[in-house]
């Protein structure tokens, strides 16, 4: 039997400083798309993702937060809410999983950077110029916008150091041939870009940092363990070492060359230093580097050094996941950057999937269930108006795979929703419902009408299954189809669906949102979320003035808790036995048993105010009254004793 081709797909592996955003959630959910499509056209795939945990920013934010930089990395990965609990919240099919902290992937670091040092092709020098930690990059003074940062507009500061460089300038003219004579990056508009401003610029490629000594937090140089590897040399090799270059972890080195997705700001790296380091380690070049646009909110990049991002989180829970993949990549053309915002995530939910995708499927299954009892005729009888519906479907699947050969997946999409378009069409130019009038005479026409509907939701489910793959297999639940009509071939011609399989209508797949109270519900959402605290209200100050001297005749005294017991029958009341330091017991009821238990209190000091007149409560005296503050936060009362120095005496006066 002949073995499948292989097909590799990478996403970059993301730096876990924080949380991911929707952008992190745009590359890995395409990267999941192209990945699945290849499956389902018969490859045998090696996906692979992770995260790159070393750096100056990661041992900066692990100290602000007190733990060490492992255990922070760790809590952004593995824990709730963390990266590998999104992908699997998103339905990402990655075959693999990786992390430089990985002791096979570290292993494999130090001895590439030994046989490149072994080669002359690293070097020690002194590092002096422009560092954005954030980013992890450095910067010449002609690179910076408005003397920041270029990728996300931080500060920059001078570094000087002792490092390791890499001969970048020595592989320039062959990086500059790859990049100008062949397809390697994609789209074509980013190959200018890395050309004019990195390679043609003045004074050329410089040659690149790949060691630090300011910091500790990276794999260390085995041979000068005072140097750490620098995280971009570091990281891009793990695109390798995942499949076991240099390492004993595995044997997968037949998937490479692979493909590289990630976002246009990570491609100056990979378009130019990945080929060099490759070449250094004379190892085949990538087949593919696609650098996709930037979704941007509000007309600003979203990126966890900017502040600005978009909770997939959210999004996913409220919306469901399928229709948060399908948005993705049926609103924004890859190449290009995509404005995201509410209001046209719900228009897509609501124009393409509930009207177009779902309401084709929802007329057609309940058709077929009123006018046959859910199973389809043999006779079936063509029409005239068939021909418009199969001249969209016919070579469908060619320009779909073409588009996502070419990574254009909001083109292929494109295609597929021209057919489910020209089938809603369909039902209008045939009108089964006028047919099913006379099932004597038109009944075989009716069941190739209603036929010609479930084969358009079965061949649309198919091509649609890598980008809502949960929502597809409920698609096929309905129509009946078998395993076999949910596969590529089986969607090469027209008529692959088997008549006689049990069609029943299912629930919605995609409700319609009311889109101006979902706006509102979501407009509530993320004034919440962006709040820097709780909202906290407090009393209004009174307005009537108390003349001094009657203020003066309140007796404010510190009073020590003897005992505390809850008052029976009663949800609020604590009964105080108090020492208020004239030798006789003081008792004071004070309904706060809501906020305190009574052995929290016994013990502490608190101030009361001790010539109030007595009152009764629940049949018991109470002589007086403790001092609390109280305020709401969010909504929800607050209340706290004030409880003074236990240094001060019962009975000590407040002046």
């Amino acid at each position: 039997m002949e073995d499948k081709k292989t097909f590799y797909i990478t996403t970059p592996i993301y730096y876990p400083s924080g949380n991911m955003h929707i952008g992190h959630t745009y590359t890995t959910v395409a990267t999941d798309v192209f990945a699945r499509c290849k499956r389902l056209q018969g490859y045998e795939v090696m996906f692979l993702t992770g995260t790159d945990e070393h750096g100056m920013k990661i041992e900066e934010k692990a100290k602000e937060a007190g733990v060490t930089p492992k255990e922070f990395v760790d809590s952004i990965v593995e824990g709730d809410h963390g990266v590998k609990a999104l992908w699997k919240l998103m339905n990402i099919s990655n075959d693999r999983y990786i992390r430089t902290t990985d002791a096979y992937h570290e292993r494999a670091i130090q001895r590439i950077f030994k046989k490149m040092y072994d080669k002359g092709d690293i070097y020690k020098g002194k590092y002096e110029g422009l560092y954005c930690t954030p980013c992890e990059s450095f910067w010449t003074e002609s690179q910076l916008v408005d003397g920041k940062c270029p990728d996300c507009g931080r500060e920059v500061k001078w570094a000087e150091e002792e490092a390791y460089f890499f001969r970048a300038s020595k592989y320039a003219p062959a990086v500059r041939k790859l990049l100008t004579e062949t397809d390697f990056l994609e789209p074509k508009s980013r190959v200018n870009e890395m050309v004019n401003n990195f390679l043609d610029c003045e004074g050329g490629l410089q040659d690149l940092c790949v060691s630090r000594t300011s910091f500790t937090w990276g794999i260390p140089v085995d041979f000068d363990p005072k140097h750490v590897v620098y995280v971009w040399l570091d990281a891009l090799f793990n695109y390798v070492t995942a499949l076991g270059y240099q390492n004993e972890e595995y044997d997968d080195m037949r998937f490479w060359p692979g493909v590289n997705i990630g976002g246009k700001e990570i491609v100056r790296f990979h378009s130019i230093y990945w080929p060099a380091f490759l070449m250094s380690m004379e190892l085949p070049l990538p087949q593919k580097l696609y650098g996709h646009g930037w979704l941007v909110f509000e007309g600003k990049k979203m990126g966890k050094s900017t502040g600005n991002v978009v909770d997939p989180y959210l999004l996913a829970e409220r919306y469901g996941v399928d229709a948060l993949r399908f948005f993705l990549l049926r609103t924004f053309p890859f190449g290009s950057d995509g404005n995201f915002s509410n209001e046209l995530l719900i228009s897509c939910i609501n124009t393409d999937l509930a009207n177009d995708l779902g309401n084709l499927l929802s007329r057609s299954t309940a058709m077929v269930e009123k006018y046959f009892g859910g199973t389809l005729p043999a006779e079936q009888a063509e029409g005239p108006e068939d021909a418009p519906l199969l001249a969209v479907a016919e070579g469908l699947r060619e320009r779909y795979a073409a588009a996502m050969d070419a990574f254009q997946p909001q083109t292929a999409l494109t295609e597929v929703f021209t057919l489910i378009q020209r089938a809603n069409k369909y039902i209008d130019e045939t009108a089964p419902w006028a047919l099913a009038k006379d099932m004597e005479a038109n009944g075989a026409r009716l069941a190739r009408v209603l036929y010609n509907l479930i084969e358009a939701c079965r061949v649309a489910g198919v091509l649609l299954s890598p980008f809502m793959p949960e929502s597809c297999d409920k698609l096929f639940e309905q129509l009946g189809a078998p395993a076999e009509v949910r596969t590529w071939d089986s969607v090469a011609v027209w008529g692959g669906m088997p008549v006689g399989v049990p069609v029943r209508r299912g629930a919605a797949l995609f409700p319609r949102i009311d889109v101006k109270t979902e706006l509102a519900e979501l407009e509530k959402i993320v004034a919440a979320s962006q709040r820097k605290g709780p909202v906290i209200e407090l009393e209004p100050q009174a307005e009537d003035e108390v003349d001094f001297d009657t203020f003066c005749k309140s007796d404010f005294r510190a009073v020590k808790v003897k005992d505390c017991q809850a008052v029976k029958k009663s949800d609020k009341l604590l009964r105080f036995t108090l020492d208020d330091g004239t030798g006789t017991d003081r008792q004071i009821l004070s309904g706060i048993h809501k906020f305190y238990e009574p052995e929290q209190l016994i013990g502490k000091t608190l101030l009361a105010i001790v010539n109030l007149p007595p009152r009764k409560m629940m049949g018991l005296q109470s002589c007086g009254m403790l001092i609390s503050a109280v305020h709401k936060v969010d909504g929800e009362e607050k209340l706290n004793l004030i409880m003074l120095d236990d240094a001060i005496p019962a009975g000590a006066k407040m002046c």
